[in-house]
């Protein structure tokens, strides 16, 4: 027989699911402050799993595209950002393949643009060391950065 505590926690997460994505790291920390046992828990995320509340591809998948449209985020910090979540390497593989490439580079070129504007420096090497490092903090790998800062 399940107990109440599992039948209020897994109405919780599946409403938290409901609502959100949510990948099965996030649902497990959740139960946790739940008070839910570690076999409740697991439980729980399996039956979510197997009803489809959770799916942590279409999680991946989702994040990735969220925080590169939205947050102008590069595909370093989405793929660590990823991991952090414990996403298998493969998922994140994926989701970050599915950014399409010329989208990648001028949203790039645009935050260049941007911060460009606003910079304040003393010469070119000043300039491009700034944009360096601003692209590199938003995520975005070195090589494309490199050739971003050569068409502005």
């Amino acid at each position: 027989m399940k107990s109440e505590n599992y039948e209020k926690n897994l109405q919780k997460a599946a409403t938290l699911c409901s609502a959100k994505e949510c990948c099965t790291n996030d649902i497990r920390q959740k139960l946790v402050t739940y008070g839910s046992s570690d076999d409740e828990t697991e439980k729980i995320v399996q039956y979510l799993t197997k009803e489809k509340f959770i799916d942590d591809q279409r999680f991946t998948i989702a994040y990735a595209k969220d925080k590169f449209r939205f947050g102008k985020w590069g595909k370093t910090k989405i793929g660590y950002a990823l991991r952090m979540k414990k996403i298998a390497d493969e998922m994140i593989e994926n989701a970050l393949n599915m950014i399409p490439e010329e989208e990648y580079a001028e949203t790039l070129l645009t935050l260049l643009r941007e911060k460009k504007k606003s910079a304040k420096f003393k010469d070119d090497y000043e300039l491009r060391g700034k944009l360096f490092r601003f692209a590199a903090s938003r995520g975005f790998e070195s090589e494309i950065i490199l050739q971003t800062l050569k068409n502005i």
